[in-house]
């Protein structure tokens, strides 16, 4: 049946009338439940051995057209509606964006699932299903405001499975109810991402804004990703919500093995569990017990479940690699207990040197240490972040068991970063180089040949501006903002957090306000974007918001610079607002602390659509200069080796360049400036200026002049079209390297062989 036929005949049924006369949400519906009986018939991947990819954090965004290009149908859904004169852009409109996750991390578990079933990979997630995310960002008062952000409707990708496991707490027994999602490989399977929601949950103890009871354990366990963990409760809400999680999936592992009629003790040639972050922790010390509770030694369980774990660091920062208090877990979990005292005695018989202790002499449970001595493999995510594991974060580890560490670049799907939310540039690289690219990134290099051909240039500068014309109705459209598109689009993207530096990016706002002012104006306008959100107890992050918003109105309103330069920040920044905003990305703007960031994939996505790098050499910004050369990216910053040189020696004053340099002391004085005070919140403000003068923790005062010196020569660089333009293309065809379905086919060679 031809595809307008079957749109047709599911309209019909449903809504008794034909598709033209149909509205978005109702032909929304109708997709969806076409789409999920083609997910339902297709190929389910199978294998002797198969990943369980454990995560707080599954960021998936909307999956209609995903799932559309990925079983090859989505030119043609595109044509049929096109026929009926509806737009399926417009349809995707009705969809929900699943909050699920919040950065980085979570979107980079989408992008393995979604490559580990395109390579044909048994291998599922294991996750929360979260009834109101992180929270729904909006602006007031020049400040970030926090909302639940309720995306679950009746109708949606998740499947009621009937699957049901007690987890047992203090308070009592919850009940955890599995949802499966269809992950649907580029012309190949599906796999499943397991989501697991608490029965009893009770969405009316949300009160004010986010705030809720959060010692009604029963009740709240799968409310929110990440609560706010500013006091007690909410530090022992999370033990006990990753507690949910792992124990849920520790039993559904548990299950499917003992389906399979495979012994208990062969767990490891039957399945492989990659934490994600220390967040699934207790997956060990939980696995331990059940296989326990079921007839297997401890020693056995022990040695099977080293042989089953392993482990990815994303951050060498503190609040990724979790401490607990011994008496948070005896209080929230206390069958784990004995268990991780069991495995820290081991681990102290065998090794005396307290950095290796699971349990240290503050009778705190660091949850990394617990993951490296029992589990069987720990990786980076970024070469220059592997290093620093080796090297100096985790270096009593390395030298422990040199054979578990390794590095596995991270990656991104190209099916979302490209063909989806880009489809002109991919039609272009297909014309140019042929489709080969789809399912072998590396063929992106077959661009190279065309760096000199100025008709192919030229094609490359219209695709782009195209996608700013997009973004500008879209903006328009979504917050009523008027946006230039011949100005330069300098986007910065990503969890506002102080080491990713939005705050320095903020004072060169301040710097290029004050050179507009004095009369130096820019060859072109500039448009700075920003999208972020700061985690609600994260008070110095949410400064800096207030002052981005605060520079935002001063710049709009002032008729001498608003011509030249514009500030916005888009309101919820989530997967779909990257969707619009990457492809028109003239500058990518990522700035953080060298040796803070442990890879990025926002620059990834970013290069791949064609923007040019502006960065420090940190996480994934070193590959990427390493592949497209000096001239087609924009470094700037002290190097990882000073800066932990710095952190080392206790070296880093920020009062002696604030106060010494004249330049630098005019920046931060604008923030308390009475221009600023007037419009913002003194309170606000004053906190953010003193803590940058103080103690700029992530050093933007050691960078600010070089990132504004560099900064000014990517826009006069800018002015040569054609010489941006091969730039552009050096990128996108250098980006291959960066797919996920690379990352992946790694994970799966050196530590998954399934």
């Amino acid at each position: 049946m031809r595809m307008r036929d079957e749109l047709e005949q599911k309209v019909g049924l449903r809504f008794s009338k034909g598709l033209m006369a149909a509205d978005n949400k109702e032909i929304y519906l109708a997709l969806l439940e076409l789409v999920q009986e083609k997910l339902a018939a297709a190929k389910q991947i199978q294998g002797e051995k198969k990943l369980y990819y454990i995560s707080a954090e599954f960021l998936v965004g909307k999956l209609l057209s995903n799932n559309l290009i990925n079983l090859g149908i989505y030119d043609q859904v595109k044509e049929a509606l096109a026929e009926a004169g509806k737009d399926l852009s417009q349809v995707e409109e009705q969809e929900n964006e699943p909050s699920l996750g919040n950065g980085g991390l979570g979107r980079l578990a989408a992008c393995y699932l979604d490559s580990a079933a395109t390579l044909g990979l048994p291998g599922d997630g294991v996750g929360l299903c979260y009834h109101f995310g992180l929270f729904k960002q909006y602006f007031q008062d020049h400040k970030q405001q926090e909302r639940p952000d309720a995306w679950l409707s009746p109708q949606s990708w998740l499947k009621k499975t009937g699957v049901r496991f007690p987890v047992s707490f203090p308070q009592g027994e919850a009940t955890a109810v599995l949802y499966d999602l269809s992950v649907s490989g580029y012309e190949n399977g599906v796999n499943k991402l397991h989501l697991f929601d608490l029965e009893t949950v009770d969405e009316s103890l949300v009160k004010e804004g986010i705030d809720f009871d959060k010692t009604d354990i029963l009740h709240n366990l799968t409310l929110f990703l990440y609560p706010d963990d500013s006091d007690r409760a909410g530090r022992l809400l999370r033990v006990y919500q990753q507690y949910f999680m792992v124990s849920a999936a520790a039993q559904l592992i548990v299950k499917e093995l003992e389906e399979k009629g495979h012994p208990l003790r062969e767990l490891h040639k039957y399945a492989v569990i990659q934490i994600n972050d220390t967040h699934p922790s207790m997956v060990i010390p939980e696995l331990v017990r059940l296989l326990t509770s079921k007839g297997v030694s401890l020693d056995d369980a022990i040695d099977t479940v080293s042989k089953t774990c392993a482990y990815t660091n994303h951050t060498i920062l503190a609040e990724a690699l979790e401490k607990w208090p011994l008496d948070y877990l005896e209080e929230a979990v206390p069958g784990l207990v004995p268990i991780i005292q069991e495995l820290d005695k081991r681990v102290k018989a065998k090794y005396p040197d307290k950095a290796l202790a699971i349990i240290d002499e503050n009778n705190l449970v660091h949850m990394a240490h617990m993951d490296i001595h029992y589990g069987f493999s720990v990786n980076g995510v970024a070469s220059l972040h592997t290093e620093i594991l080796e090297k100096s974060e985790l270096k009593a580890f390395a030298e422990a068991y040199p054979e578990k560490f390794n590095n596995k670049t991270n990656g991104i799907t190209f099916r979302r970063w490209l063909m989806h939310c880009d489809p002109a540039l991919a039609a272009f690289i297909t014309e140019k180089i042929g489709p080969g690219w789809k399912k072998d990134a590396n063929q992106l290099e077959k661009l190279l040949p065309f760096r000199d051909d100025e008709a192919t240039l030229r094609q490359l500068l219209e695709i782009k501006q195209q996608n700013k014309r997009d973004l500008c109705a879209y903006l328009k459209a979504a917050e009523g903002v008027e946006v230039d598109e011949n100005s330069v689009f300098d986007i910065q993207i990503k969890r506002l957090h102080e080491y990713k530096r939005q705050q320095m990016n903020a004072l060169y706002i301040i710097w290029k306000y004050r050179q507009i002012k004095a009369g130096h104006k820019p060859k072109r306008p500039i448009t700075l974007l920003f999208g972020a959100k700061a985690a609600p107890a994260y008070i110095i992050a949410k400064d800096i918001i207030h002052l981005i918003l605060c520079l935002q109105e001063i710049i709009a309103n002032d008729p001498e610079v608003s011509p030249w330069l514009k500030v916005h920040m888009v309101e919820n920044y989530n997967i779909t607002w990257a969707e619009h905003l990457i492809p028109a990305c003239d500058i990518s703007e990522q700035i953080s602390l060298a040796s803070k960031e442990a890879s990025g994939t926002g620059n990834m996505k970013f290069m791949l659509n064609g923007a040019v790098t502006l960065g420090t050499m940190d996480g994934a910004n070193v590959e990427i200069h390493d592949l497209v050369g000096e001239e087609n990216v924009y470094i700037f910053g002290q190097s990882s080796e000073t800066v932990m040189d710095l952190y080392a020696k206790a070296a880093y004053h920020p009062w002696e360049y604030y106060g010494q340099d004249e330049e630098i002391t005019s920046l931060v004085d604008f923030i308390i400036s009475p221009m600023v005070m007037r419009l913002g919140d003194p309170e606000n403000l004053a906190r953010l200026y003193k803590d940058m003068t103080r103690k700029d923790w992530f050093m933007a005062l050691l960078d600010v002049k070089e990132y504004i010196q560099v900064k000014e020569r990517a826009l006069e660089d800018y002015e040569d079209r054609l010489a941006w333009a091969k730039k552009m293309l050096c990128n996108i065809a250098k980006a291959g390297y960066f797919s996920s379905d690379r990352s992946v086919a790694e994970y799966n060679r050196d530590i998954w062989k399934l």
